[in-house]
């Protein structure tokens, strides 16, 4: 089974798979008489329906067991989601790339810091959330509107992926 190299995450090398929502390195400008930097247009929602809407939610996730072994991914065909966390903490980020199914030796997986946010661009391959506190709260921007907007797909034994938090990145096993 393959240990998944978890990377910090950075607007470059997430960006085939979405948006990191961040200030840090990110222009704005000034409102509000000179007292709010607005940093604008961090990450765009996508619809794939002209009767889609925009929501938010918030979503109070519990941490799963590590190692977790990565059984699964899902995506959204209809719409982008992005998820900012609430409490400041750090969260993984499992990605695979589009594509009708994700394959094993293209997942990879991130770190945030707790002050990024992802944006995951419609279609592409994700983990459900993976916080790493015991209980963690996420605002969430997704899209609502009629049809299927969540495909899964289930790896065999032999694909199944180990992600590893707790294990130095130069140990991991590709």
């Amino acid at each position: 089974m393959r240990t998944l190299t978890i990377e910090p995450l950075t607007k470059e090398a997430f960006a085939p798979f979405g948006d990191v929502i961040e200030t840090e390195g990110s222009e704005y400008f000034m409102i509000n008489n000179g007292s709010t930097r607005r940093y604008h247009k961090l990450a765009t929602v996508e619809t794939a329906q002209p009767d889609d809407q925009a929501i938010i939610s918030i979503f109070a996730a519990d941490a799963l067991e590590m190692p977790l072994v990565i059984r699964m991914l899902e995506r959204h065909p209809q719409g982008s989601q992005a998820f900012i966390p609430l409490l400041s903490n750090p969260f993984l980020v499992v990605v695979a790339p589009l594509g009708d199914a994700p394959v094993p030796g293209n997942v990879r997986a991130f770190r945030s810091n707790g002050r990024q946010g992802v944006n995951y661009h419609r279609g592409v391959w994700h983990h459900p959330v993976l916080t790493i506190e015991k209980r963690d709260e996420f605002l969430v921007v997704d899209r609502s509107g009629s049809g299927n907007n969540c495909d899964e797909h289930f790896f065999t034994e032999a694909e199944q992926l180990l992600l590893d938090p707790h294990r130095d990145s130069e140990q991991a096993i590709d």
